[in-house]
């Protein structure tokens, strides 16, 4: 018994109709997008990062050294004070005992108040560098074009580089989970207005990436951290540079206060 041969048109899968030029053009431009956002993604985390180490650095600088600066300005003023009160029409010793006065109050405003503990250094575990990209990836604001989604994503990545900064791993878990389950995460889709959308995010994410380049070499260029290389540098031949500055003011503070108490000027 003879068997019917297949119909080879009945067993042919139909050809997917060619994309339009649009559809193209919204590929390339996802494509674009989705390798920007990464390097975004990275990018934020390298200067959150480098500025999460450059405050903890500040704070150990300030409870080593600031404080005692403050201090050490502070007796510098009262002999200053006391010499111009020893000379009262001696018009250069009471400008330089307003100077000194003046120089004493910003030094003494900028160290703050001394910790009762030495200020811990800054590193972020594998853990919340992964944490925090995902948070960037997903919730940056310059990831949307929508203005009241960037608004919620504004407040929500502020709170997720303040967590980062303090090592808080749950706080950053509790910020991406609150947004995925909100309202702003979903969003419709079209080809046209999507084609529309991808090219703002894509400017967007340009500017932004401009942004952070001007922060980080902002940042690169500070003293701040010019003298942390200078620390980081020296530790390596197990020295420390704060506690050896520390140590000097603190002579420096004693015999201020020898001068003082014996009248010295």
């Amino acid at each position: 018994m003879a068997t019917k041969s297949a119909d080879p048109k009945a067993s042919r899968v139909p050809a997917s109709p060619p994309l339009k030029p649009e559809e193209m053009e919204l590929l390339r431009k996802r494509e674009e997008q989705v390798s920007l956002e990464s390097e975004l993604t990275e990018r934020e985390l390298r200067t959150t990062n480098l500025r999460a180490e450059l405050g903890a650095f500040e704070r150990r600088y300030l409870h080593l050294v600031g404080t005692r600066y403050a201090e050490l300005d502070e007796y510098k003023a009262q002999l200053a004070e006391k010499l111009a009160a020893e000379q009262p029409d001696n018009e250069r010793a009471q400008r330089a005992a307003r100077e000194a006065r003046a120089r004493a109050s910003d030094t003494k405003s900028g160290a703050g108040e001394k910790a009762e503990h030495e200020p811990r250094a800054f590193k972020a575990s594998p853990e919340m560098k992964r944490l925090y990209r995902d948070v960037a990836k997903r919730i940056h604001p310059d990831l949307t074009s929508d203005r009241e989604d960037r608004a919620t994503r504004q407040q929500l990545m502020a709170r997720a580089n303040e967590a980062y900064e303090q090592g808080n791993e749950t706080g950053l878990a509790k910020i991406l989970t609150e947004y995925e389950s909100s309202p702003e995460a979903f969003r419709g889709e079209g080809p046209g207005a999507e084609l529309v959308r991808v090219i703002r995010r894509i400017s967007q994410v340009r500017g932004r990436l401009a942004e952070i380049e001007a922060e980080s070499q902002a940042l690169l260029r500070s003293d701040l951290y010019q003298l942390r290389l200078r620390v980081d540098e020296a530790s390596q031949d197990g020295r420390d540079v704060l506690k050896e500055m520390a140590a000097k003011t603190d002579q420096q503070i004693a015999e201020a206060k020898r001068r003082l108490a014996e009248g010295a000027p």
